[in-house]
């Protein structure tokens, strides 16, 4: 279980510095024994193997503390995006059937309103700073009685719900285990290492990537409440980093943000997905930061596919992981050869390395598990040696006109123009194409959209070139930085249609 690493260093080495959070830190030893007191307290409000607890605190050491505590009763953790209001989080809270919420004050005054207007009521405990303070005497082990099953669930994520209502991902303790194993391996973490983590503790990124990858090595978690790319240097710097996670636009922010080289800092490895390959490039070069582009989803335990020390191909998402396999199908489910286009499945060699259900949905399992292969919704094509590429969401696929188009080939070369800020690209119905094509634009200046159009004729096929043009100010997006393009459509803005108006 995920305790088991936390308590062998807890032994090992006590006073070996595992979370940090500006001025304070905690050792191995400490997070043990304050891990301990808490699931003491839990135990005692009721929370049993098999509970439900719904978690709703930010990057703060309480969360992990908590998060710990949950899993050292065997019972499921189910963390909850920050952000939620309304009837998001009450679709979420009521879904989980989570039996205790365990939330941040602040947060608490902030969501009273929808949490104390459930249907059915949910008992709430308080997490409190005095969470940090440790026991008056030490204390051994609190451990529930029996070993725990590694295929019985250790959490439920909820996706970000970027086509519809969140789905809860319910993740085996194997899969928390084995992404520890194969993180640290993959990158060579060792107990030197120190993890900056910025995105949301409720996420698998920053779990699977960086606290898993941590507690197999021995190393240290720095806590940084948000992402910020004017600080991110400065507290690389002040906190001593060697390496971080990262999602979506995160580091193609960082290199429009930071102009010129940057060395000045102990960086030297990021892990993530979604960095275009020029991006990739300049953040090797000019940061001196490898990158570890890696493809994944809640539901493959954090990814399938990774570039690591041994083995990068800069543009691919890198070979299968260890255990896993990929296939790429056709629309009929049949696997494609070499550099065929299709839908990217894959399957573990060992139960419990990917999830198991979505939890309460079984038409949407039944969905996605098929014949022992889960089917990831992706798009993508695999060369000669087995590296993937990854091509879009297969549902989010425009078909003009005969043709299949991917909004992120768009979208990849549109932000390429220096006054193109921000985009997102849509297929909109068309009685004679079928679909045609619309991009959402965020820019700080006046741009003719014809000048775009002109920007990507040299860039992409002229049946991917844009025909509708909406200027916004901003494009929606998830806690990790996925575009909602269900939410594309409410925007207010004027379309400009380039084929009418030419």
């Amino acid at each position: 279980m995920i305790t088991d690493r936390l308590y062998l260093h807890a032994e090992r080495q006590a006073e070996k510095t595992f979370v940090v959070y500006g001025t304070t830190e905690i050792s191995y030893g400490d997070m043990a024994l304050l891990v301990s007191e808490f699931a003491e307290k839990l135990h005692a409000r009721g929370v049993a193997p098999g509970s439900h607890v719904a978690l709703l605190c930010g990057n703060r050491p309480e969360f992990l503390v908590a998060w710990f505590a949950i899993n050292e009763l065997g019972a499921v953790a189910v963390p909850l995006n920050v952000s939620l209001v309304g009837e998001g989080l009450r679709y979420t809270l009521s879904q989980s059937a989570a039996s205790v919420l365990l939330v941040d004050p602040e947060l608490y005054a902030e969501k009273r309103d929808t949490i104390d207007a459930l249907e059915t009521p949910i008992p709430k405990i308080m997490i409190e700073p005095g969470m940090l303070e440790l026991p008056s005497t030490q204390r051994s082990r609190w451990k529930q009685a029996g070993e725990v099953d590694p295929l019985m669930a250790s959490a439920i994520l909820y996706t970000s719900g970027t086509t519809g209502l969140p789905k809860g991902v319910v993740l085996p303790h194997r899969a928390y285990d084995a992404a520890g194993i194969d993180m640290a391996e993959a990158l060579g973490v060792t107990a030197d290492d120190r993890i900056m983590v910025f995105l949301p503790l409720f996420h698998a990124n920053p779990q699977m990537y960086a606290v898993m990858s941590a507690l197999q090595a021995g190393a240290t978690l720095i806590l940084i409440p948000q992402f910020s790319a004017s600080r991110f240097f400065e507290d690389a710097r002040l906190y001593k980093a060697t390496g971080f996670t990262f999602v979506g636009t995160v580091l193609s922010i960082l290199v429009k943000r930071h102009a010129g080289a940057q060395h000045e800092h102990g960086l030297k490895w990021c892990v993530g997905g979604g960095a275009p390959e020029r991006v990739w490039r300049d953040v090797q070069s000019r940061f001196g930061v490898r990158v570890h582009e890696l493809y994944g989803m809640t539901e493959t335990g954090g990814w399938v596919t990774m570039n690591t020390n041994e083995a990068t191909r800069i543009g691919s998402v890198g070979p299968p992981r260890n255990g896993v396999k990929i296939s790429i199908r056709s629309e009929t489910g049949q696997p494609l050869t070499v550099r065929e286009k299709g839908e990217i499945t894959a399957q573990a060699a060992q139960e419990g390395i990917f999830f198991s259900k979505y939890w309460n949905n079984p038409e949407a399992t039944s969905a996605v598990l098929k014949d022992g292969w889960l089917y990831t919704g992706d798009r993508g094509w695999l060369d000669e040696d087995g590296y993937l590429y990854f091509d879009g969401r297969v549902k989010e696929l425009i078909r003009r006109g005969g043709e299949m188009i991917a909004p992120t080939e768009i979208e990849q070369q549109l932000l390429k123009h220096e006054g193109v800020k921000d985009c997102a690209v849509v297929g909109v119905p068309d009685d004679i194409m079928g679909e045609e094509v619309k991009v959402f634009v965020v820019t700080d200046r006046e741009i003719d959209p014809q000048a775009l159009k002109s920007f990507l004729t040299d860039r992409i096929p002229a049946y991917m070139i844009p025909r509708f043009f909406s200027f916004v100010e901003g494009i929606p997006k998830t806690e990790t930085q996925k575009i909602k393009r269900h939410d594309l459509h409410s925007l207010t803005s004027h379309t400009i249609d380039t084929i009418s108006n030419a």
